[in-house]
């Protein structure tokens, strides 16, 4: 006795060549619209993000914290350098190194009074940026070391160098931005984390080599 034939729809989808759903399988999906909105944190979001660059807000916040902590050290370093700004000048600079047991207390107030000046006025405009914050770190940590035993709030303490110290080591580390000065060389154009890193840590051992070797 003969098996009863299949009906022509009971074919399993797979096999079959009419079934849509094959066709379904075979075809790739549809590429989203141009004007389809992706969800915020998606893998295409963050792509997308990421080869636009910088937002021009992060541009001019950069510019603004550059400007605040650059012009300022600037500002301290010609007191130090020239007495303008009602500055003690270098001869005075001298002799509160020495009284505070540094070595060399003529040279060393040269080099700081350079260091903020040069490295001040590089970080406000943006040129070397990197070791312009390696520099003004290196300089503030040296000043947390004479005020340590004032406690935390000014005029003794170390608050105000807290401050210029972490807007010169964020600067050094995320970059000075699209405004800046390093932007018109083109080995410092692409600034890279790995090189914030290097001049905070060349920052943070010449002040050890300073406080240790440098100062009774």
């Amino acid at each position: 006795m003969s098996s009863p034939s299949r009906p022509p729809h009971s074919a399993h989808p797979a096999h079959s060549a009419a079934s849509p759903h094959a066709a379904d399988s075979s075809s790739p999906p549809p590429s989203p619209s141009p004007h389809t909105s992706v969800p915020t944190g998606t893998p295409r979001r963050r792509a997308l993000a990421a080869a636009a660059g910088p937002q021009p807000g992060a541009d001019v916040g950069l510019l603004v914290l550059r400007l605040a902590v650059g012009l300022t050290m600037a500002a301290h370093g010609s007191q130090k350098l020239f007495g303008w700004f009602d500055g003690n000048g270098l001869d005075a600079t001298a002799a509160f190194f020495a009284s505070d047991g540094y070595k060399a207390a003529k040279t060393m107030a040269w080099v700081a009074a350079l260091t903020e000046t040069l490295c001040g006025l590089g970080l406000a405009i943006g040129l070397l940026t990197p070791l312009a914050g390696a520099g003004i770190l290196g300089i503030m940590l040296n000043a947390m070391a004479v005020k340590w035993g004032g406690g935390f709030f000014s005029p003794e303490g170390v608050e105000y160098d807290i401050v210029l110290l972490a807007g010169a080591v964020s600067v050094a580390l995320a970059g000075p931005g699209r405004l800046a000065a390093d932007e018109l060389l083109p080995v410092l154009r692409d600034h890279r984390f790995a090189r914030g890193v290097a001049a905070v840590v060349l920052g943070a051992v010449s002040a050890a080599f300073v406080l240790v070797v440098l100062r009774d």
